[in-house]
């Protein structure tokens, strides 16, 4: 889709501001009915900081999924397994309720996939009605009439932690997908470089690792996840170069994370991963929760790793120095190995 940012105009632009308008996100009279000005774009990072998305005034597919995701609420529409899955901030709604009932949805991600399909005809069927999963009137009554708990933390999240503490498998064998990024974006030949050195340590230490895409493969994240969930992928390593101020500064990795919900064992990983980096470059970076399409869509642990700012001359200059990316894939090899140890 067209990614659009300020200074744009337009019918389409319209639709961002009236959504936005919708989520009691203020935009200026003089702006409205189609110009992207000052205040839509502030709009538009408020917006994204309350959803856990890149904070950069750009509306792409991430920004504007979630602007039509935060349309629904709970009643609004009748849910089932569909392909594609209905997203919404409706179905985060069912799982939350069903997870506090005892029914295990899994993530509260707002994706209605086959866990949240289980969980409301397991919960269909407890309650004595008809096991057909449609989360039609009928089901949204009954499940309001039960007033269920969701102040705690979601059974998915409980579930997930607690697989932690039970120890992971030993590297040996492990399916990785590793996602090197656009090729077109800037940096690319970078990040297929980085992407290339963690492949080929991860099959010295008996792994099974598979980049996703190569040099001439334009995809877009929803597919990348896509493909990591059809391979059984174990992890799933995205790789990227950072953009920002000029003053930002120092690597950072992410993994899923929203005002809902996080996946732990996404941030173990993560953490262990930018610990190698930072070590390796000799300077502190961060770890942050995103619900970017790559973390959220995936079904195991996955984190996106971008190790420097292209848009720091300083760290520009650190990027096209020829040792940087065998650096960098080295740590971040090193990071998913303590993973997996345990």
């Amino acid at each position: 889709m067209h990614i659009f940012r300020l200074g744009d105009e337009g019918r389409e632009v319209g639709d961002i501001q009236g959504r936005l308008n919708a989520l009691d996100l203020v935009i200026d009279d003089v702006e409205l009915e189609g110009r992207f000005g000052a205040t839509t774009d502030a709009a538009v990072r408020s917006f994204q900081a309350r959803r856990s998305l890149r904070v950069d005034g750009l509306v792409g597919p991430d920004t504007w999924g979630q602007l039509v995701e935060a349309g629904y609420r709970f009643g609004d529409r009748t849910l089932y397994l569909h392909s594609p899955f209905f997203r919404g901030d409706d179905v985060r709604a069912l799982q939350r309720k069903l997870n506090a009932l005892g029914f295990d949805a899994g993530r509260e991600d707002g994706m209605f996939g086959v866990k949240t399909d289980r969980a409301v005809r397991d919960f269909q069927r407890n309650v004595g009605d008809e096991s057909d999963g449609i989360v039609g009137p009928h089901t949204i009554e009954t499940l309001e009439r039960m007033r269920p708990l969701e102040s705690g933390p979601s059974r998915a999240l409980v579930r997930e932690a607690e697989e932690l503490r039970d120890g992971r498998p030993s590297i040996e064998s492990q399916v990785l997908a590793i996602d090197p990024g656009d090729p077109a974006d800037l940096g690319g030949a970078c990040t297929l470089s980085i992407a290339a050195v963690v492949r080929d340590e991860l099959v010295a230490m008996d792994a099974k690792p598979s980049l996703l895409r190569s040099r001439d493969d334009r995809l877009a994240p929803t597919e990348c996840a896509r493909m990591a969930n059809e391979m059984g992928a174990a992890m799933c390593l995205s790789i990227g170069l950072a953009t920002g101020l000029p003053r930002s500064s120092g690597p950072t990795v992410s993994y899923f994370g929203s005002e809902h919900t996080h996946s732990p064992a996404g941030m173990l990983a993560a953490q262990l991963i930018l610990e190698e980096i930072e070590a390796v470059l000799e300077t502190r970076g961060r770890l942050r929760g995103l619900a970017i399409s790559m973390l959220r869509e995936t079904r195991m642990p996955a984190v996106q790793i971008e190790p420097a700012f292209l848009t720091n001359p300083r760290e520009a200059s650190l990027i096209a120095d020829p040792y940087f990316a065998d650096r960098v894939g080295r740590a971040v090899a090193a990071g998913v190995r303590r993973y997996f140890a345990g």
